[in-house]
């Protein structure tokens, strides 16, 4: 018998316990959603510089997808992606702070309609909320931005034992490490030893931030533990199918509002009692489109009569099948983040394209290059350009972007080796060009003036608004 931890084990068996009455019952859903955490900083994905202890722990006991995406590594869209099971264009949440097309279902009404209630605690981040209606949770901080995170489990363990005789889907969507890099210790890691990612210069400033977004991340960890020590003291641990995602890239220079691999790789761990092999991992190829497909799956629906983008991979996770999709797509449009820069880009899982729309524009986001109180340390990235030539190499990378870009992310993950012009991989770069042509017929993307069009909207509304 495959060894397993105590608890893993302890798990397992509530599920075999609870597998009589599944036909009857299907399984609760708790979903966790961090906010900004990069992947690579976890160690679960080769992290160094920070213990997650719970989150290792919660992958011991389920599946780690090691090839997991957002179609857009910025907060809202990405969310309604997850809630939705639709891509930006078919759900209208195309820009950051945007609101999805008025009589689109989400994961409320999917849900509902199979007996559930669905709850959300902590940051929501989708409107309107006739799509969206969430029964409100209390006890997380729901503000991204505020500087601090405290947080009482009461309220969340009060919505799963309100009635035991129903499922219930808990979203808890916790805002660290989103900055203002505020909460957690900064002071229980030694600058002076941190790992940077490669494609940050190294100057006291990055190190010093760094500091502090660990910390946020050390706090998420136990935010995470706290979460599921309430779901066990509620005694629904054993009937729970829970999933944990990190979300979207870090808001540092390469990762949230980009369309590179630090940006739109996610971490994404999913435990089933009784139907997921503890300590699996998976390379198979899934994105935030897929949840409330596979989610509907578990529940006894039939996603697949309802037109989403995404697709279940329930079989993924009985382990019947060890690939899902053959493409992950991805999309970023920078307004009201900064001047448009309409980026798309697709994944075989191995190597990305990107598509820069705009190639001639400079690439400016507001957040990371224009906020001192949110990015102490860009300012010393420029200073240290005239020195340094890394510190040159990835300001110049980050600001000005060539046509296309082709990665072999399997190899090079934070994606410093541009192979668009490499003749070695011609025949690569054709062919996910003509995928990602198809998905952008598809989906009725017009590229380019999807962005530019929305900004003169919006500087007419703004206009009319200083003259009224």
């Amino acid at each position: 018998m495959r060894w397993m931890p105590q608890r893993s084990m302890t798990l397992a068996l509530a599920g075999v316990i609870s597998a009589a009455t599944a036909a009857e019952t299907p399984p609760n859903f708790l979903l966790i959603i961090a906010d900004d955490c990069s992947h690579s900083e976890l160690p679960l994905f080769g992290g160094r510089n920070v213990a997650t202890p719970r989150i290792d722990r919660l992958a011991e006991e389920g599946m780690l997808f090691r090839s997991a995406y957002v179609s857009m590594s910025m907060c809202v869209p990405c969310r309604a992606e997850l809630y939705t099971g639709l891509y930006p264009l078919r759900s209208g949440v195309c820009w950051n702070h945007s609101s999805a097309t008025p009589g689109i279902e989400s994961i409320v009404q999917h849900l509902g309609r199979l007996g559930y209630r669905t709850g959300i605690a902590g940051k929501v981040h989708a409107t309107p909320r006739a799509v969206f209606p969430f029964e409100m949770v209390g006890g997380f901080e729901r503000n991204c931005v505020a500087e601090t995170a405290a947080h009482d489990v009461s309220g969340i363990r009060a919505f799963m034992t309100r009635d035991p005789s129903g499922p219930f889907c808990l979203i808890v969507g916790l805002v660290v490490p989103h900055a203002p890099w505020t909460v957690g210790d900064p002071s229980a890691f030694d600058c002076a030893k941190l790992v940077l990612p490669p494609h940050f210069p190294d100057t006291p400033e990055t190190r010093e931030s760094l500091a502090k977004y660990l910390a946020e991340i050390a706090h998420l960890d136990v935010q995470v533990g706290d979460v599921l020590k309430a779901l066990d003291a509620a005694g629904q641990a054993g009937r729970t199918v829970v999933m944990f995602t990190s979300e979207q890239g870090g808001q540092w220079p390469g990762c949230k509002w980009t369309n590179w691999n630090q940006g739109l790789h996610t971490a994404l761990i999913v435990r089933w009692p009784g139907r997921v092999t503890p300590g699996a991992k998976t390379d198979a190829l899934v994105q935030y489109a897929d949840v409330l497909p596979t989610f509907l799956d578990i529940a006894g629906g039939k996603p697949e009569a309802l037109g989403l983008d995404g697709t279940s991979f329930l079989r993924v996770l009985t382990g019947e099948r060890d690939t899902h999709r053959r493409f992950a797509y991805a999309m970023h449009n920078n307004v009201p983040e900064g001047p448009p820069y309409p980026i798309r880009s697709v994944t075989d899982g191995s190597f990305r394209y990107i598509r820069n729309l705009l190639p001639d524009a400079l690439y400016i986001e507001k957040h990371v290059m224009g906020s001192t109180a949110h990015n102490p340390y860009w300012l010393s990235w420029l200073w240290a350009s005239e020195t340094d030539p890394h510190a040159y190499a990835m300001v110049r990378r980050y600001m000005r972007r060539p046509a296309e870009e082709l990665y072999d992310t399997s190899a090079d993950s934070f994606e410093l080796a541009n192979l668009a012009a490499d003749p070695a991989h011609a025949a690569r770069k054709a062919a996910l060009a003509a995928e990602l042509d198809r998905w952008l017929a598809e989906q009725d993307d017009p590229g380019a003036p999807l962005d530019t069009q929305e900004a003169l909207r919006r500087n007419r509304e703004a206009a009319k608004e200083q003259r009224r």
